[in-house]
């Protein structure tokens, strides 16, 4: 239950923080928010774990590169969708990614089940959403969901190899670096404007920092086939967070919506539970 706390904390924050990204977008556009988010969050994670960069194998430097170019591409290819297309369908889209991994991974019968019931309640979450939705924000949600499964498998890999939180700061690093370069040519002296630079600051601790360090530290624990499940709850929180800040309605379907994909959560990580 520690895990599964984690995880819903790590949603929550990632979400709100999202609803705000949208907000700075009109002042330094998607790929400069995405550079201040990671290139702050690589800043804060180094100085909070200042992790040692010896004593490591090539399979271990591998896999923060690795997890390092998931973090840079689904930020990336995320914050173009949420650019063209409103943040609950951008969050359904993307959660495919996940949902095919759960299923993927999973050995039990009853995994199926629960996956399935999520992919009911995304579908219907969505299904208002989606007349009319940009064709290139779809794209970008999409390739972003592929991302993010490959995060989930590299975040647990990294815990694995790398003491506390020490393989998600490097990997934070290596993410910062490759983002630098395009949100430079972006947004220019935008980045350093003091009010864009605290909005980004915040962005950064909502979306990167808590939810990261939170989702790495229950991978510990539990299975991944029962994390990917549990990540059916971020369209909820994207359809909570663009009510709250955005100012988008909620309506019966979405709300019936949200309760299926919460079932589908509770049931996946009691099976995940069980079997263990």
């Amino acid at each position: 239950m520690t895990s599964v706390g984690l995880v819903i904390g790590g949603i929550v924050s990632l979400q709100f923080g999202s609803s705000v990204a949208v907000l700075l977008f009109p002042r330094a556009g998607a790929l400069g928010v995405v550079t201040l988010r990671l290139v702050v969050a690589a800043l804060v994670l180094l100085v909070a774990c200042r992790p040692k960069l010896r004593g490591y194998s090539r399979g271990d430097w591998a896999t923060v590169v690795g997890f390092g170019i998931a973090l840079a591409g689904m930020n990336s290819l995320f914050y173009q969708a949420i650019d063209r297309i409103p943040l609950g369908a951008a969050v359904t889209l993307e959660f495919l990614g996940p949902l095919v991994l759960s299923i993927v991974t999973s050995r039990r019968a009853l995994s199926l089940v629960w996956a399935a019931l999520a992919l009911g309640g995304v579908a219907l979450l969505g299904r208002e959403g989606f007349d009319g939705l940009n064709a290139a924000g779809a794209g970008f949600a999409l390739a972003a969901g592929a991302l993010w499964a490959a995060y989930i498998l590299l975040s647990a890999r990294a815990g694995q190899r790398f003491p506390q939180a020490d393989g998600l700061a490097l990997a934070m690093t290596v993410a910062a670096v490759l983002s630098l370069p395009l949100g430079v040519a972006s947004a220019g002296s935008a980045l350093i404007d003091p009010v864009t630079l605290g909005l980004g600051a915040a962005v950064a601790l909502m979306s990167s920092v808590l939810p990261y360090t939170l989702e790495l530290l229950a991978l510990r624990r539990l299975p991944a086939s029962g994390f990917a499940v549990m990540m059916s709850l971020e369209p909820a929180a994207a359809a909570t967070a663009g009510f709250l800040v955005l100012h988008q309605a909620l309506g019966w379907a979405e709300i019936a919506a949200i309760a299926m994909v919460v079932l589908a959560s509770v049931g996946a990580v009691r099976s995940a539970g069980s079997a263990h």
